[in-house]
């Protein structure tokens, strides 16, 4: 018996479009297959188990998990800045991943360590990390709100209805002129003790060198970071300044051929004339006036770099630790004690009195 055939119908130029964009869909789906499961290859690994326990075939590195992170209170201390670089050093290879910070047994915050703890967490983000906070105690939920730092994690923000907040802020290294008026808006009815008007200009210029110094010698490609707080109750200032830059101990070998302990190197930068800047204008001038200030204020200076930790403290003590994790850049902490009733001028003026 001969086999029969069925006749294949003929196909008609509209069926060969059909056809051809049938292929091109399936053509592009395997691409895209292949596309996902290399971007799989190269996130995860061979053999890279799945929620619920599922496998990948062919990958063997593990999807991110949430990292739970638990943070104690935070004061403008030692031990504050070493729990900022135990953060820091736990979040620093992270990439992709969930980090939770629990915040149930910080409760209190300095407003002002907002500064080095948004550096960090900027860093993290930056690594395609997700950060969130978790029970956070209602008086830090309030300061951070205030501020605006919650702002930036997803919280609805809170009036500061007594002015006394130094708000939370971020910057670009070319931003020097918003740094200054946020200077002169936030730092505005502040109880800043009295002072002439000529040492007034050199003391906001001696602020504004601590951003120039962030600029110029940290290299920072991601930002500066600042806030602070007014304590009327407590008569003091706080305001934070910190860069994700290459430090000042890095700073020194580079331009310096310098190759000084941490702490040493902030000491060195700490000194009057010591400066990396180069040509005709001079640098170190505004941390000396700031220091002398903030000694004859009773006042406090802080300078975190790396692992080294410096403090000039309310006698005018030198205080100089080693921290047991680098900070990923330089934070510098002032404290103004508002109490001070003392009238400050320039050595290099004249008293009203001395004209008689």
């Amino acid at each position: 018996m001969k086999p029969s055939f069925v006749n294949p119908k003929k196909l008609t130029f509209k069926d060969f479009q059909t056809l051809s964009a049938l292929s091109l869909l399936g053509l592009a789906l395997a691409v895209g297959l292949l596309t996902f499961n290399g971007w799989l290859a190269g996130q995860y690994g061979a053999g890279a188990e799945l929620e619920g326990g599922g496998r990948i075939d062919g990958y063997n590195r593990t999807m991110p998990t949430r990292v739970d992170i638990s943070l104690p209170p935070i004061r403008s201390d030692f031990q504050g800045f070493t729990t900022l670089v135990n953060l820091a050093e736990r979040v620093n290879s992270l990439e992709y991943s969930p980090i939770a910070l629990d915040m149930s047994a910080a409760n209190w915050v300095d407003a002002n360590m907002c500064a080095p703890l948004g550096a960090i967490l900027y860093r993290a983000s930056h690594q395609l990390n997700m950060v969130r906070f978790e029970h956070l105690t209602e008086r830090v939920q309030k300061i951070f709100q205030k501020n605006g730092f919650l702002g930036f994690y997803g919280h609805a923000k809170k009036a500061d209805e007594w002015g006394t907040a130094i708000q939370y802020q971020s910057f670009e290294t070319k931003d020097d002129r918003f740094f200054g008026a946020y200077i002169e808006q936030h730092f505005k009815n502040k109880a800043i003790p009295e002072m002439s008007e000529a040492l007034r200009k050199k003391f906001w210029e001696s602020i504004f060198e601590l951003f120039s110094n962030a600029v110029i010698h940290s290299k920072t490609e991601l930002g500066i970071f600042t806030c602070g707080q007014y304590f009327p109750n407590k008569k003091h200032i706080d305001f934070a300044i910190a860069d994700l830059g290459i430090g000042i101990s890095q700073t020194l070998i580079d331009k310096k051929g310098l190759n000084l302990p941490p702490e040493e190197a902030i000491d060195w930068a700490m000194e009057g004339r010591n400066t990396t800047k180069t040509g005709s204008i001079p640098g170190g001038l505004g941390l000396k006036l700031l220091r002398e200030f903030i000694r004859l204020n009773r006042g406090r200076i802080q300078a975190v770099s790396f692992t080294g930790y410096w403090e000039q403290c309310a006698d005018g003590a030198i205080v100089k630790k080693t921290l047991p994790y680098p900070f990923p850049g330089t934070v510098v902490n002032i404290e103004i004690n508002t109490a001070d009733t003392n009238s400050y001028i320039l050595s290099t003026e004249h008293k009203p009195e001395d004209l008689f």
